[in-house]
């Protein structure tokens, strides 16, 4: 790789946390963040994140001891903060001296946090506005992830742009944050380094990565798609709180606003309270995303992406997309340097 002396300076404090070459984590994609392309992305320089999703336990276990076979780098593993199992599944990273666990989904359930602490482990959280970041900072998160809603799967109201200039100059001074959401190109990530960020985190551009075991017609579909073409999912009760998704769109988004009405039915029968339904909508998204994802079904399953997907346009290994994200970041701020 040629010289990235300006982008690795100014990655070195989110490097040094992860224990990667470079702060380049890869978004955890359920069925897509896997063994394969965790290993291959940790492999490469940058750090993998097993997405734990509605993964019990002994899968879990599984998929850590089957990524340690593939890499001796560092990997970290994404884990639900509503899923039932959580503290099992916390259990399960510590047995495997996993280094970083990532708390998704929701505010961290009471000692989580120190429930993965206690076992060594670095703990990162998603801070979708700058109170609940002070707030998770002092509950013990080591680390920050913002994402804005021009990111792929579940998304909150606020694009990236906006969250970096309202969390960045506040936190990253003392804190380190990592910035998400339509990252496609490395100027992006100069850009968001610059302003204080310590990496950056990628899911759409490495969904269609040669080691991703994505089936060819999810990647098709990535490599047919514009970025108006990754729509956010309509939310059909406002009782039923369901975080948006931004997927592209097809018979599965209609079939999502189905659920919603059968799920907001079954709550207004007192079948299921608040958290059973919730997860419910979870698990259809386990499912139609697996059918797109595993099965290939992408006129029926969920096609998770981001609105980067117009810039995915081939299939490529994580070394070379890793290799383009640090040059074209490089060049830019090394062309801001001569300006």
């Amino acid at each position: 790789m040629a010289a990235t002396n300006k982008t690795s300076a100014l990655m070195a404090r989110g490097c040094e946390f992860l224990g990667s070459e470079y702060a380049i984590l890869c978004g955890a994609m359920s069925w897509v963040s896997e063994r394969n392309l965790v290993s291959a992305i940790s492999n490469a320089g940058g750090f993998g994140v097993i997405a734990c999703g509605a993964m019990n336990p002994e899968l879990l276990d599984k998929e850590i001891a089957a990524t340690k076979a593939l890499t001796a780098k560092p990997f970290g593993v994404n884990l639900i903060t509503m899923h039932p199992q959580l503290f099992d599944l916390i259990e399960v990273c510590a047995k495997h001296n996993v280094s970083h666990v990532v708390l998704a989904g929701g505010i961290p359930p009471k000692g989580s946090v120190e429930a993965i602490k206690e076992s060594g482990a670095k703990v990162i959280c998603f801070a979708p506005t700058l109170a609940l970041g002070k707030k998770l900072l002092r509950s013990g998160a080591d680390a920050l992830v913002i994402e804005g809603m021009e990111a792929g799967g579940h998304i909150g109201p606020v694009s990236t742009s906006v969250l970096a200039q309202e969390i960045l100059p506040a936190l990253a001074a003392d804190n380190l944050v990592f910035v998400a959401g339509g990252i496609g190109r490395g100027e992006a990530m100069a850009g968001y380094l610059e302003m204080g960020a310590a990496g950056v985190q990628l899911g759409t551009r490495f969904a269609c990565a040669t080691e991703s075991i994505a089936h060819p017609d999810f990647k098709k579909a990535f490599f047919r798609a514009s970025a108006r073409d990754a729509v956010a999912s309509v939310q059909v009760d406002p009782r039923l709180p369901v975080i948006p998704v931004r997927a592209l769109k097809n018979k599965g988004t209609e079939e999502f606003t189905a659920k919603q009405i059968e799920v907001a039915r079954l709550l207004d029968a007192g079948e299921v309270d608040m958290g059973e339904a919730q997860l419910k909508i979870e698990h259809f998204w386990a499912g139609a995303l697996r059918r797109a994802v595993i099965d290939g079904d992408v006129e029926n399953g969920s096609i998770m992406a981001g609105q980067s997907v117009g810039m995915v346009s081939k299939e490529e290994p994580v070394t070379d997309i890793i290799t383009a994200l640090m040059a074209e970041s490089e060049a830019a701020l090394s062309n801001r340097a001569a300006a």
